[in-house]
């Protein structure tokens, strides 16, 4: 196809040559900020390993247009349309380091490429830690979920566990309460709530199991049982789960500013702490989605954009 052609062909170009805009992550904020840049003409360069999240995810939804496509569907299709633009390149492979330079920063990448851009996007995404429970991460995204905005729907009416303790499991369970009417929280450990909080869970019917678990029995990533350490288990056909992430490398290398929850910190404009450098994506806005991502990456390219123009005009 005439994207990954793209990407083949450009990956073994001279590794000397420069950019005005690098973009670190070629997902959905990043084509979004790569076509704003195309259609203005930018020489852009997007540097993308193929390996986003939600890749074993069956089915992506609550964004317009193309609700219940793959993932790879929308990816495709935005790279195909990004592709038309002639001064945005590919570049198929993983960035390891970056530093700023004289006249912007040197992005070093795996295959031992060394890149010189002007302003640099951060798309990188985050990286999901997984816990240790056997299954956990072949349910990841199919029935083990993290948002009910993408997946509620589609899990809507099924027996529920909310894999989360405390403030988490509550707002979790707030969100849910409209989608399903058997929930229960799976506290892995002794409870964390306050009485108020105990007093609304109760109210609306919500169990708690304070057991910790140790296996997710499933089909094809598709949740059976959850069994617990005590050597009990119980049915669930879907679960929540607010896991640990963790950065990217280059961020915290060029020195960008994170928040207390670990994310990139940036301004309404999706400017770091760090002149010329701007982040869209999950790896700096707390509401994982896709059109979120799309939106990010938009307003960046835009950006970008408009500081090149006012430093060159």
């Amino acid at each position: 196809m005439f994207a990954r052609t793209a990407i083949t062909k450009f990956k073994h170009m001279k590794p000397t040559t420069d950019f005005e805009v690098i973009i670190i992550g070629g997902s959905y904020s990043g084509l979004s900020a790569a076509m704003a840049l195309g259609r203005s003409l930018r020489n852009t360069l997007i540097i993308d390993a193929g390996k986003p999240c939600n890749r074993q995810t069956p089915h992506s939804h609550n964004f317009l247009t193309q609700d219940g496509s793959t993932p790879q569907e929308i990816t495709e299709i935005a790279r195909k349309q990004v592709a038309k633009y002639d001064t945005v390149k590919f570049y198929h492979g993983t960035a390891i380091g970056g530093k700023k330079v004289e006249g912007g920063f040197d992005i070093k990448t795996s295959g031992g490429d060394i890149f010189h851009t002007k302003k640099l996007i951060l798309a990188t995404g985050i990286k999901d830690l997984m816990p240790s429970i056997e299954g956990f991460t072949e349910c990841w995204g199919i029935s083990v979920v993290h948002c009910p905005y993408c997946h509620g729907y589609e899990i809507r009416n099924k027996k529920t566990a909310i894999m989360a303790n405390g403030d988490t499991a509550i707002h979790l369970a707030s969100l849910v309460n409209n989608l399903s009417k058997d929930i229960t929280i799976l506290t892995e450990g002794e409870k964390t709530f306050e009485d108020q909080q105990l007093q609304k869970l109760s109210k609306h019917g919500i169990k708690i199991l304070e057991k910790e678990i140790s296996a997710i029995e499933h089909e094809a990533g598709y949740m059976k049982n959850i069994h617990f350490k005590d050597g009990s288990r119980e049915t669930f056909e879907a679960a929540y789960a607010a896991i640990p992430f963790e950065q990217n490398a280059i961020p915290v290398e060029l020195g960008c500013k994170l928040t207390e929850n670990g994310y990139i910190e940036v301004g309404p404009m999706g400017k770091t702490s760090v002149d010329g450098v701007l982040a869209c994506g999950d790896n700096s806005y707390m509401m994982r989605s896709v059109a979120t991502a799309v939106y990010s990456g938009n307003m960046a390219g835009a950006v970008i954009n408009h500081e090149l123009t006012q430093e060159g005009f």
